[in-house]
């Protein structure tokens, strides 16, 4: 049973933030009758959920699409006409919201878990891969849209993130088709962790980061920082200088001599992140 979820930590028009006590957060694509499409609102407000999100106490947080229909469906269609109107530096402008909103989801100093069902294709499909760990229900599909909308998929991140995920031809051919994948190949392939029962999903995604929880808060954002930076880089000494100076960090703090005294005294850890 998933524990009730308190208020929300910030109050958003098309996003539901929520904190836990257990400390796993919610974040929810609240906009269900319109499939959970992205707005220009939406853009801005997940930089706003990001910035209430990163100083919370959050140890973990899951990522989903509100109702039954769709996880995050793209950008609503209703709005593409208010963006092809504009010039080229507003529109720019609107590029480096998008952006940064779901860079700054994919930048949590925490680990993200997306619980995928239903379509997330184009800008769902971006949001989907600004998570560190994706879940998804057998009804998933996935798709990066842009050149079926004359775009590209050079848009959000999306061939940053797929290129590093999936390798360049699998890339490649989802990028340049826009094809649907569904949940099966999107397992095989590596764009999905693995594939659960729909009525198990959130269940699977609490436990997860419920296990993730449980560990030093400190061990596991040094671990994604470590993660996200070294994906970036093409130097195995600047990763080798990377991974030094976190594992030197860490063991000024509190939770290392914890977790070896746990372990010779046969208990549980206590970790506080100090």
């Amino acid at each position: 049973m998933t524990a009730t979820l308190p208020a929300p930590l910030i109050e958003l028009e098309t996003l539901l933030v929520e904190l836990r006590p257990d400390g796993v957060a919610v974040l929810t694509v609240n906009r269900p009758d319109r499939a959970n499409s992205q707005t220009v609102t939406m853009f801005h407000e997940f930089n706003d959920a990001a910035l209430a999100l990163r100083d919370s106490g959050a140890r973990a947080l899951i990522l989903r699409g509100a109702g039954e229909k769709a996880f995050c469906s793209g950008f609503d269609l209703a709005e593409v006409g208010g963006i092809q109107d504009t010039g080229v530096q507003e529109f720019l402008r609107f590029q480096e919201a998008a952006t940064g909103g779901l860079a700054a989801i994919a930048q949590l100093p925490f680990p993200v878990i997306a619980a995928i069902h239903g379509p997330a294709v184009g800008g769902g499909l971006a949001l989907a891969l600004a998570a560190d760990i994706r879940l998804a229900a057998p009804s998933a599909k996935l798709s990066c849209a842009f050149v079926r909308v004359g775009l590209s998929c050079g848009e959000l991140g999306t061939s940053y993130v797929l290129t590093r995920l999936l390798g360049y031809g699998r890339a490649a051919e989802l990028g340049f088709t826009g094809r649907i994948v569904a949940a099966a190949e999107a397992e095989r392939i590596g764009l999905v962790n693995r594939v659960v029962p729909a009525e198990d999903l959130f269940t699977e995604a609490d436990a997860l980061a419920a296990a993730i929880s449980s560990n030093s808060p400190g061990g596991i954002r040094m671990s994604k920082r470590a993660l996200l930076r070294n994906r970036e880089i093409s130097s195995y000494a600047a990763a080798l200088e990377l991974e030094n100076r976190g594992q030197s960090l860490l063991t000024c703090a509190e939770d290392m001599p914890e977790a070896l005294a746990a372990f010779q005294e046969g208990r549980p850890p206590h970790f506080t992140g100090r």
